[in-house]
């Protein structure tokens, strides 16, 4: 069975790949293995100089690999080069930091000596998705590689030709064959290499269902996981907010990525006495980003990566607006051959609607009126996710407070928007997965923390 990916511009077949056989699958995890217990005895400071090589081989090919990006799933070309160059800095970072974050420490006991040491726990499979198909590959595979661990991946058939492209940056680096392999399988055969011994740990980026079925098949193999599933980011904005700067973070946050993000903002929640003047400030800056051809500079949003997904978009911006929204801008689905959806702003928004109560992956905007700080709050937490959140004040002492312990999620922002940094830990809270990726704390996920104590 071939596995093909699809211009979402133009509808046109880009290519078809081949599936890995039954047979090939074996092999590559028993080769994984190999690997690994090879790779566990190189040292820090080698392992190091192979991934800076990879951060300098992925510049190398940074045009490239945007192009290959707007191809495959619409992404616009400078964001297409932002992202490769955010992977090269995530290798760099944990060529410089790993062997620190992993050195044995030592805890005072009765023993003449005890300590904690670090130690990798083999083949980790990686279940990727879609929407930053580099980024959210890289940030496993720098931690995971530097930590001593083999890594097999398994992405979205739509990227396919980003996923080989990766396997060939870390083979091209002069990192071991066997080392990082891509398998190109559809979804139904994860649980065959989750279950497979040689395959220690699985971490996985995607939606609740699929982290859900990951983890099911996980546990039932005893499998350490990590899970980032959706989010439904909510940005509070307070009476005292500086609404211009505000507003055109909340829209560039929006539309990252055409909208097709995790911590892409999606629930605007206003006090009630700058809400008109902010909402018609937000839709004017709404209004003047540029849809179009990915492949063109200057573009703010590219297509939807998909048109199964462009239409359950709509049909979630239909239903809002059936039960009360108010459509401020957008909300047609334009005519032609790409996978395209405007740039939406509703208002007005409530529980019970899908704008509310779900995730909206893709630039669609909901905006919802509080009474004041601490009825925001309450909209903010009143969300089956928990992934990012901000607030916008001018006082940064209020910001900060309300950022660290009132908002639910696993990064709060004050003044910005929510982003992932190789130097800060990553990952949600309730339906938003859990365990954590980047920093210390990421690559600390999938490694044996083992106590050592000498009589």
């Amino acid at each position: 069975m071939a596995i093909e990916s699809t211009n979402p511009t133009t509808g046109e077949k880009i290519a078809s790949y081949e599936e890995t056989s039954p047979e090939e699958l074996r092999a590559i995890l028993e080769r994984a293995d190999e690997a690994f217990r090879e790779w566990r005895r190189v040292s820090f400071e080698d392992r190091a100089s192979l991934m800076r090589r990879a951060a300098a081989v992925l510049r190398e090919r940074s045009k490239r690999y945007a192009i290959l990006m707007a191809e495959e799933m619409g992404k616009p070309l400078p964001q297409g080069r932002a992202e490769v160059e955010k992977c090269a800095w995530v290798c760099e970072y944990y060529a410089e930091n790993a062997n620190a974050f992993l050195a044995p420490e030592e805890i005072p006991t009765d023993a003449s000596r005890s300590f904690v040491a670090f130690q990798p726990l083999g083949v980790v499979l990686a279940v990727m998705p879609w929407n930053f198909p580099l980024w959210q590959v890289f940030r496993f595979a720098a931690p995971g590689l530097m930590a001593g661990n083999a890594g097999l991946l398994k992405h979205s058939s739509n990227v396919m030709g980003c996923a080989l492209a990766i396997e060939s940056v870390f083979h091209d680096a002069g990192f071991p064959e066997d080392l990082f392999r891509t398998l190109v399988i559809g979804s139904s055969r994860v649980g065959e290499v989750i279950s497979a011994p040689q395959v220690r740990a699985v971490t996985l980026t995607g939606s609740g269902p699929a982290g859900q079925a990951v983890a099911a098949a996980a546990g039932a193999a005893l499998k350490k996981t990590v899970l980032e599933l959706g989010g439904s980011d909510p940005y509070v904005i307070l009476e005292d907010a500086d609404l211009d700067a505000a507003a055109d973070t909340c829209v560039a946050s929006r539309l990252i990525n055409s909208g097709q993000s995790c911590i892409a903002a999606k629930r605007f929640i206003v006090v009630e006495p700058v809400r008109r003047e902010f909402e018609a400030l937000y839709v004017e800056k709404m209004r003047a980003r540029t849809m179009g051809d990915p492949m063109v500079e200057g573009v703010d949003v590219g297509p939807q990566a998909r048109w199964d997904l462009r239409d359950e978009l709509h049909q979630q911006v239909v239903r809002s607006i059936e039960r009360g929204a108010r459509l401020l801008l957008g909300g047609e689905v334009q005519a032609g051959p790409g996978a395209f959806y405007p740039p939406t702003v509703l208002a007005d928004v409530e529980p019970g609607m899908p704008a509310y109560d779900e995730e909206m992956f893709g630039p669609v905007a909901a905006i919802i009126a509080a009474e004041d700080e601490a009825d925001a709050v309450r909209i903010a937490n009143d969300s089956a996710f928990g992934l990012g959140a901000a607030v916008f004040t001018r006082d940064a002492a209020r910001g900060e407070r309300i950022a660290a312990e009132e908002l639910e999620a696993g990064a709060c922002f004050v003044n910005s928007f929510v982003k992932s940094d190789p130097r800060l830990p990553f990952g949600g809270i309730k339906d938003s997965g859990y365990g954590r990726e980047l920093a210390a704390f990421g690559i600390r996920e999938f490694v044996n923390i083992k106590t050592v104590w000498v009589a």
